[in-house]
């Protein structure tokens, strides 16, 4: 395997720890201009993955479409599930439309990168070590009635990811089966490190940031049955539960406000 990876992030850099006997290189944002490299990078790679978020167009397509269209490597792209918008809490699945959420230039770029012939997956919030209720136990929890959020461990997506060398380039949810409201995830993370659990503000009372508050604006179960069928895959952690308490045992809690949604799909 000789890999090349946009965006050495969060995930990525898990990826890169759990590859670590392949031979990988790497582009960052400030080494994206280097078009002599990395067009050596993408023309010598057997896999190729992107884990840039795009601003107002993806930054790796607009600099190098046609060299990846053109390279005889495995694709994969780093999505995110806010390309469904919001379903009102139903389940929803990769056959279902893109583009119609707050995430319109993810859902050009997802749709972009499938184009190419790229594994897509499509995550929800991200947590993992450093990176979760328990690191920073909010001040209050936001009651939102019929609000879920999925999401993933980060760990599982490195499996999912891997599981994809192997498998069809398309589309593919990577989320636990266990959607459910941030409130809970923190009343659990607090009972995991033996505190009491802030209070419950109504969403309409509840501070929240711009980017905060938008997170509450949709509404959605992720489903995952095609990357379990197609990719083999099975996320270790099945639920918040499971990789809460995987994770307790080396996370120290902080006191913070206002209460978070999960961790944003564009911080990898």
């Amino acid at each position: 395997m000789r890999l090349l990876i946009f965006g050495p992030g969060y995930t990525a850099s898990r990826l890169i720890a759990r590859l670590a006997g392949a031979r990988i290189a790497t582009v960052t944002r400030e080494t994206l201009a280097d078009t002599a490299r990395t067009a050596f990078e993408i023309a010598h790679a057997t896999h190729i993955l992107s884990s840039v978020p795009p601003g107002e167009a993806d930054p790796v397509l607009a600099a190098y479409a046609p060299r990846l269209a053109e390279a005889d490597a495995w694709l994969g792209y780093l999505s995110s599930t806010g390309v469904y918008g919001d379903t009102q809490g139903a389940w929803v699945d990769e056959s279902a439309p893109t583009g119609t959420g707050r995430r319109s230039a993810r859902a050009e770029a997802d749709a972009a990168w499938l184009a190419l012939g790229a594994h897509v997956f499509r995550l929800p919030g991200i947590y993992g070590p450093g990176r979760s209720a328990l690191d920073k136990i909010s001040a209050v929890r936001v009651h939102a009635p019929g609000q879920v959020f999925s999401r993933i461990h980060v760990d599982d997506i490195v499996s999912g990811v891997i599981h994809g060398f192997d498998a069809p380039a398309g589309a593919y949810n990577l989320a636990d089966d266990m959607p459910a409201p941030q409130s809970e995830v923190i009343a659990y993370a607090c009972a995991l490190r033996g505190i009491a659990p802030p209070p419950l503000v109504p969403l309409e009372d509840a501070s929240l940031g711009p980017q905060a508050r938008a997170f509450y604006s949709e509404n959605r179960r992720v489903a995952n049955g095609k990357a379990k069928r197609i990719l083999g895959w099975r996320p270790r952690y099945a639920n918040y539960r499971l990789g809460l308490r995987a994770l307790s045992a080396i996370t120290s809690p902080a006191i913070t406000s206002p209460a978070p949604p999960p961790a944003s799909h564009d911080q990898r």
